[in-house]
């Protein structure tokens, strides 16, 4: 038996519920959206997938991305109206599991809906759980260790005691420095169209990253937000995200709709989509003007 879920806070936290409430050791298969939506993930009989596309060889299945919601019946549940995946199977398996996961819940639940303040957006290390969600990106598979060890040590461990841990302060102060080069980059390499601001990193060797919401506190006019970047060091296919804004939210397109357009997916608020390279001219035009019709 296998927890498959996607390398971000509210993956962890789905991670750190089933573990404990099925006693489950074995190691999570961490998986990226569009590699579930593209079939590219092996999945397995016994396999229990949280945050991610459903997939007919699982034996039970979580989620809260409109975009996923499987055809046939499946075992686990659904919910396009929760802010979080992980507050789905808490609800599921209420009243089963070893400790109180309520505070951990309700952050996630916080955070994967970006109720954030512009003060947790600018100074994230300041607050517990978003300066734990800052360290976890999933542009690094290598990571995998570091995933997995925070899924024992939200398990077993108060926040506090977490964030004194050697690695998980070390990646804050990182995450923290790198945030400050992070706005000056965003400023860089984004333009306006309307109400939508456009960051395209494709002319640089490797994109950046930094805390997603930042450009809404640096272009606060606008209401979402489109990141281009390269999927690889081939430069062959391109990855393009959609975040409404969390301070003007005033955006009526479904973000996760949108983008599976193509092959993509997500939830109103976000979504993802890649294809190839040679299609990336026409298709982010596609995306941009969708954005700016149903603008304001």
């Amino acid at each position: 038996m296998r927890i498959v879920t996607r390398p971000d806070f509210d993956g962890i936290v789905c991670a750190v519920l089933l573990s404990d409430v099925l006693d489950i050791d074995t190691p999570v298969k961490w998986a990226e959206p569009n590699a579930m939506q593209n079939r590219l993930v092996e999945i397995e009989t016994g396999d229990i997938i949280a945050n991610l596309a459903y997939h007919e060889n699982c034996s039970m299945w979580f989620d809260h991305h409109s975009t996923n919601k499987p055809e046939a019946p499946f075992k686990g549940a659904y919910n396009k109206t929760a802010p979080s995946a992980a507050g789905i199977v808490f609800n599921y398996y209420k009243g089963k599991f070893k400790r109180d996961y309520r505070k951990l819940v309700k952050e996630a639940d916080k955070i994967d809906s970006a109720r954030l303040s512009i003060d947790e957006v600018l100074h994230p290390e300041n607050y517990p759980y978003i300066a734990i969600d800052t360290t976890i990106t999933s542009h690094n598979m290598a990571d995998e260790p570091y995933w997995n060890r925070l899924v024992e040590l939200l398990r077993h461990n108060d926040v506090h005691t977490i964030l004194q841990e050697k690695e998980v302060s070390k990646r804050i102060a990182v995450v923290a420095k790198k945030n400050k080069q992070y706005a000056g980059i965003l400023k860089e390499y984004t333009f306006k169209e309307g109400n939508v601001a456009v960051t395209d990193f494709r002319s640089l060797a490797k994109a950046p990253s930094g805390n997603r919401f930042l450009v809404f506190c640096l272009f606060p006019e606008a209401n979402v937000h489109v990141k281009i970047r390269y999927h690889n060091k081939e430069k062959d296919k391109v990855i393009v995200s959609v975040g409404h804004s969390i301070l003007n939210r005033s955006c009526k397109v479904d973000s996760g709709k949108l983008c599976s357009q193509f092959n993509g997916g997500g939830h109103k608020g976000a979504g993802s989509c890649s294809f190839p390279a040679a299609e990336a001219g026409e298709n982010i035009q596609v995306i941009i003007k969708a954005l700016l019709e149903k603008n304001p």
